[in-house]
Parts: C-alpha cells; sequence; structure tokens
C-alpha cells in the first residue's frame, strides 16, 4: 500500500510540474512512511510513497525499473494472485530481483501488454513509464477501492492519490460549479469527479496511455465490467447458492492473508464483517481483530455481537470504547486531512478505528461492499416495496400529512422512524430514478435551486446526473439498483472513507467481498435470491447460517449516527455562526445565496429541525475545504 504522484509534461510550458514532485510526495506521507523515492527522465516524473506490506526491505521501493531498463512503474495496492503468475514467468525462464508483487506486474505488462489487467486480482492505482516508446500508461483497480486523480491539460499530465498533491504541484484550483451542486445533495462528490475543474478521477476498471513519441496521442480502454442486469444467468436455488459464495469468499479471504506484517481485521459484529473473521480464522491462528464501541450511545453499541463472534472463533480481540467526546477530538483532524469535500460524518469514527487499529497491525480486513451488492441497505427493501405492489408506501403517504409538520430526525428510534416514513411517503410521488437519487441524497427536487450563485445551468446538472445513473430507468429491475450502488454509492462515498481515513493513520484495509470473482457471481444473482420484503443479503445469510452466532441473525441492523445536531448546538455553533455559515463569510465568499444559508440556520436552530443536521454538515465540509485551499469561483 502506497501513494502515487507523477508528471508527463507535455510542453515546454508544462515542465515546471516535474520539480514538484518531491513536494508532492511529502503532501501524501501518511499513504507511505517507510520510503519516499522519485525517478526523472526528460519530461517524465514519478513519485512513490511506501508503506512496507510485502518484502520489506529496500529491494521493494519504488519507483522500480524492471531488469531490462526499459519500464519503471509506480504501484499503490496490492496484488493478491501474485505468486501463481511468478510461477508461471519463472517456468518460462524469468527471472526476479524482489519478492514483490510489483515486480511481476511489471513482467506481465511487458508481456501483455494492457491485457495483463485481466490476470490482477487486486486493488490498486499504478503507473508505468516505458522509455523505448516514451509512453506513460495509467489504471485503476475494477471498483475504484484505490484513487487516481488527474489533471490533464494541453501542457502536461499531472496524476496522484491525493488531491492535495496535485494542489501541491500549483493547478489551477477552480471549482466545478456542477459538482459543487452534486456534493451538497449527496455529500460526496461522485467519481469520476472532483470539486476542481479540470481534475478528475480515473473510471474504475479502465486504463489511459499517454504517447510523446512523436506528435502526443492519448489511448483509453476499460479491462472490466460487471455483469449486466439484464443478462441475469444463474438459475440456481438459495442453498447452492449460498454454498457457491462461501467457497469463493473464503478463497478471496485467504487470498488477502499474505502479509510480511502483523494482519488483522476489523469485527462491527454485523454480518459481513463477521463472516470475514470466520473465514480468516480458519487460516490464522489467534487472529487479531478490532472493534469500537460507544459509551454513551448504547443503542448504537454492537460490541455485544462483536465478541460473540471474537470468542467463537478465538481472536485476540480488542474493544476501542468511544465517547461523544471522543468523536468531536477527531472532527479537526478529519477536516484537516480532507482535500476534496467528504462529508459522510460516519469518517470520524472509520478515523478512529483506523488509528487505533493502526498501533497493532499494519494491515486489516472489512466488510466493505457487501450491502451494496447484496441489498443490506434500507432502501433497498424500500425499492423492493414499490416494484412488488406492497400497500406500505401507499398507507406512508395518506399517513404522512398527519405528522406534519413533525419531520422526525437521526437522534432516536421513533423519530427516526419518522423520518423514515416520510421519505417513504416522498418517494410514492416520484419516479423510479427520482426516487434512487433522491435516497441516495439529502436535498428534495428544487431545495437547491438558486442557493448556489450565479445558478448552474440546469441542463448541465441533469446532464451529468444523466450519466452518474447511467442503465436506471424508470423500469429498472432490483439488479439494475444494485448495479447502480456499485457504480455510484461504493466509489463515491464507502470506498472513499475507508482509504482516506486508514491512509491518514498508514493503514491498509483489503476488501474480501470486492473480488472480483466474488462480485461477478453475485452481480449474476437474481433480486430473490439477495433480499425480500423482510431483510437483504439473503445469500449471505444462508452461506454462514452454521457458522456465525445465532443473535447475530435476529439482531435490529443499527448505523451508527454521529451526535451532529448536539454538536451544532453546543462546541460547533460559533463555527456555524461566527465563521463559515456567518453572513459576513458568505456574503463575502459570494458563492450561495445568502437568505438560503439563512433559512437552513433557523431551521437547525428550531424546535423541528428534522433531518438537517447532514446538510449543515456537508456546508461546514465544503466551507472548511474553501477557506484552507481557497479555491477561484
Amino acid at each position: 500500500m502506497c501513494g502515487i504522484n507523477g508528471v508527463l509534461a507535455l510542453t515546454s510550458e508544462g515542465s515546471h510540474f516535474l520539480s514538484r514532485v518531491g513536494e508532492m510526495n511529502r503532501c501524501i506521507q501518511s499513504r507511505g512512511p517507510d520510503h519516499d523515492g522519485t525517478w526523472f527522465e526528460g519530461a517524465v516524473a514519478l513519485g512513490h510513497r511506501r508503506l512496507a506490506i510485502l518484502d520489506t526491505s529496500d529491494a521493494g521501493n519504488q519507483p522500480m525499473l524492471d531488469d531490462t531498463d526499459r519500464y519503471v512503474i509506480v504501484f499503490n495496492g496490492e496484488f493478491f494472485n501474485f505468486k501463481e503468475h511468478r510461477r508461471h514467468l519463472e517456468s518460462e525462464g524469468h527471472s526476479f530481483r524482489t519478492s514483490t508483487d510489483t515486480e511481476v506486474l511489471l513482467k506481465l505488462y511487458a508481456k501483455h501488454g494492457t491485457d495483463f489487467l485481466k490476470l490482477v486480482n487486486g486493488f490498486f492505482a499504478l503507473a508505468i513509464y516505458d522509455r523505448k516508446d516514451k509512453s506513460l500508461f495509467l489504471a485503476r483497480d475494477r471498483f475504484g477501492i484505490k484513487p487516481l486523480l488527474i489533471y490533464e491539460t494541453q501542457d502536461a499530465i499531472v496524476f496522484s492519490s491525493e488531491m492535495k498533491a496535485l494542489c501541491s504541484a500549483g493547478i489551477p484550483k477552480k471549482i466545478d460549479r456542477v459538482s459543487l451542486k452534486h456534493y451538497l445533495h449527496l455529500n460526496y462528490v461522485p467519481d469520476n469527479f472532483t470539486m476542481l475543474q479540470d481534475v478528475c478521477k480515473l473510471k474504475p476498471g479502465t486504463w489511459a496511455k499517454f504517447n510523446i513519441n512523436g506528435d502526443f496521442s492519448k489511448s483509453v480502454g476499460r479491462y472490466y465490467e460487471m455483469p449486466s442486469p439484464d443478462s441475469i444467468s444463474y438459475k440456481s436455488d438459495l442453498s447452492e447458492a449460498s454454498t457457491k459464495l462461501f467457497e469463493l469468499l473464503e478463497d478471496s479471504v485467504k487470498l488477502r492473508l499474505v502479509s510480511d506484517v502483523p494482519l488483522g481485521a476489523f469485527l462491527s459484529g454485523g454480518i459481513d464483517s463477521s463472516a470475514v473473521v470466520a473465514l480468516a480464522s480458519r487460516h490464522v491462528k489467534k487472529l487479531n481483530t478490532f472493534s469500537i464501541g460507544f459509551k454513551d450511545e448504547p443503542a448504537y453499541d454492537e460490541t455485544v455481537y462483536a465478541r460473540m463472534v471474537a470468542d467463537k472463533f478465538k481472536t485476540e480481540h480488542t474493544e476501542f470504547k468511544l465517547t461523544s467526546d471522543d468523536l468531536f477530538e477527531e472532527l479537526y483532524r478529519v477536516l484537516d486531512y480532507l482535500d476534496d469535500p467528504f462529508a459522510d460524518s460516519s469518517a470520524l469514527a472509520v478515523q478512529i478505528l483506523c488509528n487505533r487499529t493502526s498501533k497493532h497491525v499494519k494491515v486489516a480486513l472489512s466488510g466493505d461492499g457487501a450491502d451494496e451488492m447484496l441489498g443490506g441497505y434500507n432502501k433497498h427493501r424500500a425499492e423492493l416495496m414499490f416494484k412488488s405492489g406492497s400497500l406500505l408506501p401507499l398507507i406512508s403517504r395518506i399517513a404522512s400529512p398527519l405528522l406534519f409538520p413533525f419531520h422526525g430526525g437521526r437522534g432516536g428510534k421513533l423519530v427516526n422512524s419518522i423520518r423514515k416514513l416520510h421519505r417513504l411517503a416522498e418517494g410514492a410521488n416520484l419516479s423510479a430514478v427520482d426516487r434512487y437519487w433522491r435516497w441516495c441524497g439529502y436535498t428534495k427536487s428544487g431545495e437547491l435551486d438558486g442557493f448556489i450563485r450565479p445558478t448552474v445551468e440546469e441542463k448541465l446538472v441533469e446532464s451529468r446526473r444523466k450519466i452518474l445513473l447511467g442503465q436506471l430507468d424508470d423500469a429498472s429491475s432490483m439488479e439494475k439498483v444494485f448495479r447502480m450502488d456499485m457504480g455510484l454509492v461504493l466509489p463515491g462515498d464507502m470506498l472513499v472513507k475507508v482509504d482516506l481515513m486508514s491512509m491518514a493513520n498508514s493503514l491498509e484495509v483489503r476488501v474480501p467481498f470486492l473480488d472480483y470473482r466474488v462480485v461477478d457471481f453475485a452481480m449474476n444473482l437474481p433480486s430473490s435470491l439477495r433480499i425480500n420484503k423482510s431483510k437483504g443479503k439473503l445469500v449471505l445469510r444462508e452461506a454462514f447460517r452454521n457458522e456465525l452466532p445465532q443473535e447475530l441473525f435476529t439482531r435490529p441492523k443499527h448505523g451508527f449516527e454521529v451526535p451532529l445536531l448536539k454538536w451544532f448546538k453546543t462546541g460547533l455553533k460559533s463555527l456555524i455562526t461566527d465563521d463559515l455559515l456567518s453572513d459576513r463569510f458568505i456574503a463575502d465568499q459570494g458563492l450561495f445565496d445568502l437568505k438560503s444559508i439563512q433559512e437552513l440556520k433557523t431551521k437547525l436552530y428550531s424546535r423541528d429541525p428534522g433531518d438537517i443536521e447532514a446538510r449543515i454538515w456537508g456546508l461546514i465540509v465544503f466551507q472548511y475545504w474553501f477557506k484552507k485551499y481557497q479555491p477561484t469561483i
């Protein structure tokens, strides 16, 4: 696990970026504290920060040249099946100078060209420079687990694992106003866009190649595509499907246990992480497991379930018991680390988990990805109600006005239930596409009209929304909804959160559910094997029915809620009223409509703030970023 940087100067005007690679490396030190490396040749500069996981000797440092000195690579990630391919290469007469996966990647690229990516089971962002052909090759893993940001103009290609490194290189920082509007709805900028113009992320499962031998040329390609929801081919029953899923997931976990440094696993007490721990414990004695609990939020404390799993599999279990004050102490650390606005507040808890876990191990397994592809969210069951003709949406639409003006919130079971009822009723009045978009975000249709000054062209906003929503339409099946989550929510929110917070703490997090073989199998399952009206992840539940404590299958699903509303009325109140959302700052900034901001603050401090805390948090995160990076409007 590492961080990568690089520059390809296309003209003399772009050559000034070359001297900035060293500074770019310094900006991402936490991604790789074990080694700082740079390589320069002509119009190319490559940088690398190393977190040593495999072959921790200096031989594994990067940038790395192959044994012919033709190719040089910077690689962020892990190539889990590299030993298999190394044996094949050795049988053909190839020799190796290191025991790293990186050297195997180089030889596979030299042998297969861009097709080598299809052989790689892992997660990564990489760059390979061909000194003979004078071409720069960039690629990203299938699902966007690792980021690769690219600033591209006619003068230069500048790339990095993080935006802060691009900013340190001196790229222009002009806000992408369409990204801003989508951010204000989602609380994150959807992949493959960013908050800055001319900076994008390489799409998951794709590559780009830039050639400067003669006239400049660029080619792009896709090496991976998830199975199409229109071609669901799996016809077996739940029992057979669960057996196959178990086998695939066990092999995925086993592959992800390769490490030359201490390794452990996150254990939340949910089925996903518990399944990973159950499988890892088959191959690792006294597996290190880690969970967090919440002292002053017992309704969200799941450590009792995590402890059941730890006891069953005899893991070396560590619990981190937190208070709201512990979370609050991490708030500014998280804000300071963010270099592109990202307002999923659960990042605070993930930051603490990663920070404290990193004091024990350098690698941790997680259960991320299962909810998106197997139907684990409340919104999935709600959407199934609409598609199956359930009466509950109609009943909720009738009952909703009776609860007006109380809109509910996230502070307790009752008010949260009222909030969900209102959202269900609201969804009944929307098309399937608009309903999906609404349930992914925090604003209603029209709420952001006029919020940004000057108003963003709605045709541009809608055009990009159509790009983001892809194949989704009003007749979409549940299979398309799951695929949409895998393409929007997973790489834009969930994976970003884990990558940012783990890398801030020099911890590598591996995600067995996102082995492409597991994903291909799961995405080929009909929705009836994934979800019904009462529960999701049916095939996963069946696969581990006899492996995990039975209490895990009957307990209610809880998502931890950071006490934002409480903080907004106490410790963060002055930040809102006197600083980031003050009338003076908003007026001087000239980006947001002052009256709209004032109305939000009035609602926040009213007797019925409803579900507004997420929107306020999104604005705070953006404003904090704005003050720090000072982009142009």
